[in-house]
């Protein structure tokens, strides 16, 4: 089978590709250093010739009320190139509880969501928990020298190759029309997970609990955890930072 993965070359693209050529499969990675910008659409067509999937793994640049332009036009430039060019099954990577979560890249990758479902081809949506490799991103945004602020609320992390896996397996399967949610194998509190990161590397910085700290400081019970159909990694933490 032949899969033209957009943003193939990112933190997840590449390992779906491997995963994807371990596997027996044609994986393309297209990105804007081999001429494919989805924006403009610019080589996307020829990207596309002859695939059996698109999977689109792009993200936005920004974080903000721009990602909304971003992931609306992508979607429609591929959406187009993929009918022209007949592809069968586009896959697009989206996140767990994403409709639940008041915040303008959230709503940004709802948009996208909606885009795709109203189109022309048939499709799967992956949502993923959040990633391991983000908690110090994450911790970023409420930091200071000293202290890290972040709420309790609940989340179920996952490794960035548990996600590519996800992905590759919908690539590959048939086009649900719906959504596939995956997550990691425990729950965590945010700041459970804040305090267990800096201690793997040696920061000092306290960890306080703030139930206003950041974008998930205002969601709501358990919508950042795996829902009951999903599927679950079996990498832990504990077992991501050993490796």
């Amino acid at each position: 089978m032949k899969i033209a993965v957009l943003g193939g070359t990112g933190l997840i693209g590449s390992q779906a590709v491997a995963v994807l050529r371990e596997h027996g499969h044609e994986a393309v990675p297209l990105s804007p250093s081999n001429g494919v910008d989805l924006l403009t659409g610019e080589g996307l067509d020829a990207g596309l010739k002859g695939a059996d999937v698109a999977l689109n793994l792009t993200n936005s640049p920004t974080f903000d009320e721009k990602s909304a332009d971003f992931f609306r036009t992508s979607m429609e430039n591929l959406l187009a190139a993929a009918q022209r060019e007949q592809i069968g099954h586009l896959v697009i990577l989206s996140i767990v509880g994403v409709d639940q979560v008041p915040d303008p890249y959230y709503r940004a990758k709802v948009l996208q969501e909606e885009v795709l479902a109203a189109g022309p081809v048939p499709y799967t949506i992956v949502r993923a928990t959040q990633f391991f490799e983000f908690i110090g991103a994450i911790m970023s945004w409420t930091s200071d020298d000293d202290t890290v602020r972040l709420p309790a609320t609940p989340v179920q992390p996952m490794a960035s190759a548990d996600v590519a896996k996800a992905v590759a397996r919908a690539a590959v399967g048939a086009p649900r029309n719906g959504i596939q949610n995956v997550g990691g194998p425990e729950v965590l509190r945010l700041d459970e997970w804040g305090r267990a990161a800096l201690a793997a590397t040696g920061d000092t910085r306290t960890v306080v609990v703030d139930p206003t700290a950041g974008i998930f400081g205002v969601v709501p019970g358990d919508v950042l955890t795996a829902p009951q159909d999903a599927v679950l990694a079996t990498t832990s933490y504990r077992q991501w930072l050993a490796r």
